[in-house]
């Protein structure tokens, strides 16, 4: 071999080194902008994620284990079965009574505590008295408003749908009887400035109004012989 072939031979070796190092710098380029790319939109991600409620996914969940038990629900029927019953074979029978117990202890009534709790109930009766779920326009409406179908904080809902006419008329209706309802319910008295104070708190007032109500005509003469204090 000549000086001038093994000069060849030594230009094409660094040639092809070069080329080498070129292709691997291409490469780690390419690895570092997909890696940045991707860092970007978990950034972002994770941002739209804060900035939503705090109860989003399991509302989110709710509202898809909901579509899920219709869906299965609406199957049992087309089969002619009882879907509760075919739930029940599924599941053992400490949680069947599990499920039951909280069941029975879901809206108990416990009377008046706090106006909240009174929201509460209320609302949980009216959402218990709606109507079964439309699922073909669930999912229409899912998937026009895709993440807005949810609601968030930054989400502005209001003119994003048309209100049905039916709709309209059932809202209607429901509140002229919840209106017709509460027009049956008792209110507080007036307090009567004039009438005799036999009371020291509000508490003893009530439990006073039930003795002279259940043992008035009773002790209507023992009470008038103690107020002239001719009593014996």
């Amino acid at each position: 071999m000549s000086n001038a072939e093994a000069s060849s031979s030594k230009t094409m070796s660094f040639a092809e080194k070069q080329a080498e190092r070129m292709k691997r710098l291409r490469s780690l380029n390419t690895a570092r902008n997909e890696a940045r790319t991707h860092n970007h939109q978990e950034v972002v991600a994770e941002e739209a994620r804060n900035k939503l409620p705090t109860n989003y996914e399991a509302k989110k969940r709710q509202a898809e284990w909901l579509v899920e038990d219709q869906n299965k629900r609406e199957e049992a029927s087309k089969q002619g079965k009882d879907y509760d019953r075919v739930k029940l074979l599924n599941i053992s029978a400490i949680e069947a009574e599990r499920l039951e117990r909280k069941k029975k202890k879901k809206n108990p009534d416990q009377g008046f505590s706090t106006y909240e709790q009174a929201t509460v109930r209320q609302y949980n009766r009216l959402v218990k008295n709606m109507p079964s779920m439309d699922k073909e326009r669930y999912e229409k409406q899912k998937q026009k408003y895709g993440d807005a179908f949810y609601g968030g904080p930054n989400v502005i809902i209001h003119g994003m749908h048309e209100d049905r006419k039916d709709a309209i008329d059932k809202m209607v209706d429901d509140l002229e009887g919840q209106i017709a309802k509460r027009a049956k319910y008792s209110r507080r008295r007036i307090h009567n400035d004039d009438a005799d104070i036999d009371y020291i708190n509000e508490r003893n007032a009530k439990f006073n109004k039930k003795l002279e109500r259940f043992y008035g005509e009773h002790t209507a003469e023992i009470k008038q012989n103690l107020e002239r204090g001719t009593a014996i």
